[in-house]
Parts: C-alpha cells; sequence; structure tokens
C-alpha cells in the first residue's frame, strides 16, 4: 500500500524529532534559512545581484516567488507578465499571462512547489537529509524543480519522468543530478503518468526513498494558493492602477499537477473570478472521461489528481497539441517572427516576448481565447493564465515539428496558415461550463486512482468534495511559517547573517 494512505495530509507537527535534529543539522552545515509560506507570496527585498540565478546556492530559495525581474537577479515591484492584445488574440478581453520562466535555476514554477514539499517534510521530522532520497515523479519541470531544491538542501534528489520528454529536460537533469542513476526514465510520454507511479510503487519499497508526489502533496495546493493567487492579484492591481475598469473575470491553467489551479481558488474567493482546467483534445480525460496521447508537455492527464478542487472549477476546455506545437514554431522561428511583425503588424517587443512561454503556456492562451469567445468577455474583463516555463525548454520540439510537417521548408506561407489555423480559427468549441453533476462525474474519476490503486482511505478522498477541507487546508499557512522559522531558529543561521550572505 502507498505511503500517500498512510496520511493524506500532512500537519505542522513535529512527528520524529530525531530526524527534525538531523535536518536541523544539514541545514546549518549549508547556511540555509528556509521562507515561510508567507515570504513566497510576499518576498522581502533582498540583493542578489551577485548570486546567479542559475546556481545551485542557498541563497536562490529566496528567488523561489513571482517576483524576479526580466534577467531574474532583481526583485521587480509586480509579477513578470505580458498583456495579449486584441490585435493578436481576436478577442476583447485582455489575456494576462503570468511567466514562470523566471523563478531560479530551471526557469519554470514548478521549483515553487518542489521546495514546499521538501520544506514541510524537513520541518516536521519526516526526512533526514542522510538518511533519505527524495523522489520526485513528474513529466519533466516539477522534478527538475525538486532535484534543485535537494541540491540547495543537501539532500539527494531523484528525478522519475517519461522517457519521451523534451531533450531540453533531460540535458538539464544531466548537469544537477548526484549520479547518472538519479534519473530514472519511464515509457511513454506526457500521457504516460500511471507508469510513472508504478516506478514510484516500485521505489517506496524502499524506506530511504520518500515520494514527494506533486499530483497528491497538498503543499503543492497551499503553495500555489497563497502564492501564485496572491501574484495574480498583484499583477491585476497594477492594471487597475493604469486605468480602467476592469474585473479580474477569469482564471485559466492547464491541470497539470492541479497545483496552480489553486491560484484560481484564491481569486474567486476575492473576485469570484471563474475557474477553468485545460487539459489536451487528444485525451479529453475531464471532457469526456476519454484517453489518449499528446504533446503538450508539462499537463499530465488520463487521471484526476488527489489535490484538484474539482468541486470548484466553473469550466472545462480541451485545446488540440496541433495549435501548440504550430504557435510553438510560429513564435519560435525567425520566419514566423517577420510575419507576425510586418504583416500582422504585431509590436516586435511582444512577439519576442513569446520567448518566455513555453508549450503549456500556449496551450492556456488558445484556451483563455476560447473562454472569453464563450462568455463574451469585454474589454473591461481580464483573463488571467500561467506560463510554467519558456520557449528554451522545446527548442528540439519545434525542430521535430518542422521536419515533421514542413521537410522542404518553414516559409511566410506556412507562418500565415498556422496564424489563421491556431489564432484566427479559435471558436468556443471543445469547452463545456460545469454543473454540480459534471463537477461530480470528474471528480468521480479519481477513485479509481487514488483509492483503489494508492491506497487513499475512501472517508479521506470523500472529504475533499466540501469546500471547508480546503478552507481547512488554507488555514494551516499561518502555523506551517510558525514551524518553519521553529526550524530556522533551531538551525541558528540568524537571518541577519542570511541577509548579509546576499549584500541585503
Amino acid at each position: 500500500m502507498s505511503r500517500i494512505a498512510e496520511g493524506m495530509v500532512i500537519t505542522p507537527d513535529v512527528v520524529d524529532p530525531a530526524r527534525f535534529r538531523a535536518a536541523v543539522r544539514r541545514a546549518r552545515e549549508y547556511g540555509v534559512v528556509l521562507p515561510t509560506f508567507s515570504e513566497l507570496a510576499n518576498p522581502p527585498a533582498c540583493d542578489l545581484d551577485r548570486i546567479d540565478p542559475d546556481e545551485a546556492r542557498s541563497e536562490n530559495l529566496w528567488r523561489v516567488n513571482w517576483y524576479n525581474g526580466p534577467e531574474r537577479r532583481r526583485r521587480a515591484d509586480v509579477p513578470g507578465h505580458i498583456v495579449l492584445p486584441e490585435p493578436l488574440t481576436g478577442v476583447k478581453a485582455p489575456i494576462v499571462v503570468l511567466l514562470g520562466c523566471r523563478f531560479p535555476m530551471i526557469g519554470a514554477h514548478k521549483v515553487l512547489p518542489a521546495y514546499a514539499g521538501l520544506a514541510q517534510r524537513l520541518a516536521t521530522g519526516r526526512f533526514d537529509p542522510a538518511e533519505h532520497k527524495a523522489i520526485w515523479p513528474s513529466t519533466g519541470n516539477y522534478c527538475r524543480g525538486g532535484v534543485a531544491i535537494s541540491r540547495i538542501l543537501g539532500c539527494r534528489g531523484v528525478a522519475v519522468l517519461p522517457e519521451g520528454m523534451s531533450r531540453e529536460r533531460f540535458d538539464w537533469l544531466e548537469k544537477w543530478v548526484a549520479y547518472p542513476s538519479d534519473i530514472v526514465r519511464t515509457p511513454g510520454t506526457e500521457s504516460n503518468v500511471k507508469e510513472i507511479y508504478d516506478k514510484c510503487a516500485e521505489l517506496e519499497k524502499y524506506e530511504s526513498n520518500v515520494i514527494l508526489n506533486q499530483f497528491s502533496a497538498f503543499s503543492n495546493y497551499m503553495a500555489h494558493y497563497s502564492c501564485t493567487g496572491a501574484a495574480c492579484e498583484r499583477v491585476f492591481s497594477h492594471l487597475q492602477s493604469r486605468g480602467g475598469t476592469h474585473r479580474l473575470a477569469a482564471f485559466v491553467s492547464a491541470t497539470g499537477s492541479a497545483g496552480t489551479l489553486a491560484g484560481g481558488d484564491y481569486l474567486k474567493e476575492r473576485h469570484r473570478t471563474k475557474i477553468a482546467a485545460v487539459e489536451a483534445l487528444e485525451c479529453p480525460t475531464m471532457l469526456e472521461n476519454g484517453y489518449g496521447e499528446h504533446n503538450i508537455q508539462g499537463i499530465g492527464d488520463k487521471h484526476i489528481p488527489l489535490i484538484q478542487n474539482v468541486m470548484n472549477m466553473d469550466a472545462v476546455i480541451a485545446v488540440s497539441d496541433r495549435m501548440s506545437d504550430g504557435l510553438n514554431l510560429l513564435f519560435g522561428s525567425d520566419v514566423g517572427r517577420e510575419y507576425l511583425v510586418k504583416r500582422r503588424k504585431l509590436d516586435r517587443a511582444l512577439v519576442e516576448a513569446f520567448a518566455e512561454i513555453g508549450i503549456s503556456g500556449l496551450a492556456n492562451i488558445v484556451a483563455s481565447i476560447k473562454l472569453a469567445t464563450h462568455l463574451d468577455l469585454d474589454a473591461d474583463d481580464v483573463v488571467m493564465t500561467v506560463a510554467t516555463d519558456s520557449a528554451a525548454m522545446y527548442g528540439s520540439e519545434r525542430d521535430n515539428y518542422r521536419a515533421k510537417h514542413y521537410s522542404e521548408g518553414f516559409d511566410e506561407v506556412n507562418a500565415g496558415e498556422i496564424f489563421a489555423g491556431a489564432l484566427e480559427a479559435i471558436t468556443d468549441d471543445h469547452i463545456v461550463e460545469l454543473k454540480h453533476q459534471d463537477r461530480k462525474r470528474i471528480f468521480n474519476l479519481g477513485y479509481y486512482t487514488w483509492v483503489e490503486q494508492q491506497g487513499v482511505r475512501f472517508e479521506d478522498f470523500e472529504k475533499r468534495k466540501d469546500q471547508s477541507f480546503w478552507r481547512g487546508l488554507v488555514e494551516t499557512i499561518p502555523a506551517w511559517d510558525r514551524l518553519i522559522e521553529s526550524f530556522n531558529a533551531e538551525a541558528g543561521v540568524a537571518r541577519s547573517a542570511a541577509r548579509e550572505s546576499v549584500g541585503a
């Protein structure tokens, strides 16, 4: 039986004093001060100019937030974002894209839930850095984040991911893992999440392996609720301050591990924002109880994550990977960019900014356009979405797509065809506004993964139907902050000394 069944939610209590002390010693040895959830959501001013954001340094923990500038060295007053205008999207509603590529070390926001998960285990005595290995199951970015955080905190991290993911993911991992065997390749690609679980079940037989499963770790939900939700709100406030009577109409995000969707819960509570979950049309799990394979890397499928607050969702949108792959080539090629600037008269800075948007971000943009079309949103209605990572992670995928579809060359006519097919032709097809019965249907799909396969108690699984369960998670965040502060105090690495070390 999976250890998930032993305790679905980790509480902010020290359960093993000996392991807690071992983690404290390692933090003292590495000079680590753990940021709290509140500090991740509203980071303190730190001068990190001298520290390379891609270096394995403990100071980079203070960059695990949305407030990094374009060069990722200085703190920004407003989280990095792009506002997409009507000439590009074809809809009046401004679509705002938060840029996850500005997070440190991995250039993706998945480092945020990775940090939250390991920090919780260290602070509660559930992980001994000298005894345990952190196992990070993922389709790419989360396991990279886990390996980076493990290394910074003096722990050994093991990445588990499908062998068919982008070459760039493996290139990065090979530079960061302690041993080549710490990269575990499973069969398949983006759609093969169960194969990842099966490998983790094998690894879990060894007591030294601790599985930090983003699909079931509620630290993932809490980090995105408090940090991503607040970041979206900060950007929205910034837009309001520049004039207009905007309302935060919708939050759109690919499901993936469902952590990012927690940002929508934060916004819905404060702004009555609608929450739309995105999946691949080639694998319409929520939309049609379906299955299949696709190439929108980073979003996972064929199951419902345990941390997905299904009963709070308002819509499901399916996007074809033909659109995201095509847009990856359009915005990622010289021919495509010149077409957009010269023929479509788009601002060059806007077009070049798409270098900060990866494949799943492109899918989120298409879904946002679909939703804005479906809901007849106007210029006062902001649609907020997220780009997990940048186009830099998908150069090999771009080359593969070009070779498959444009082997004789990619020209301006081809660029126009992609623009017409992947942007101008967007309608509100493959979208469902959820009624209570729809939510129940999607919720029930999770039973087969989590109760039958992973051993979660039925009573614990059912608790997640009630919004009081999710509010209860959020209400523990102050207690987690206090526990992390106690851990730091025990480690004896004074905050003042930590600030001096980064030149604050």
